[in-house]
């Protein structure tokens, strides 16, 4: 987990997804081409919530998120995803 200096609005989460699995439980190495989008990754910020929504994730936790949610950001070559608290699906 990387400390980034950028502070979501609202109820909305910065997240670092997780790496894309390489192989197989089997052993066979996945090409590029077929790897799957992630979709897990550490909170790395929070914005403070609503009077309606509070954020109940907190930095460091692992979470499941949605194949489509969030909006892709590179900050300082790495990649981050910025979505609203509920497009998180679960904390793992």
């Amino acid at each position: 987990m990387s400390k980034v200096n950028i502070k979501p609005l609202a109820d909305r989460v910065m997240i670092e997804p997780a790496a894309a699995e390489t192989k197989t439980s089997s052993g066979i190495i996945i090409p590029d081409s077929a790897k799957e989008k992630p979709q897990k990754g550490v909170v790395v910020a929070v914005g403070p919530g609503t009077t309606e929504n509070p954020v109940t994730v907190k930095v460091g936790d692992n979470v499941l998120y949605g194949k489509y949610a969030g909006t892709e950001l590179q900050h300082d070559g790495s990649d981050y995803l910025i979505m609203r608290e509920s497009d998180i699906l679960a904390i793992v």
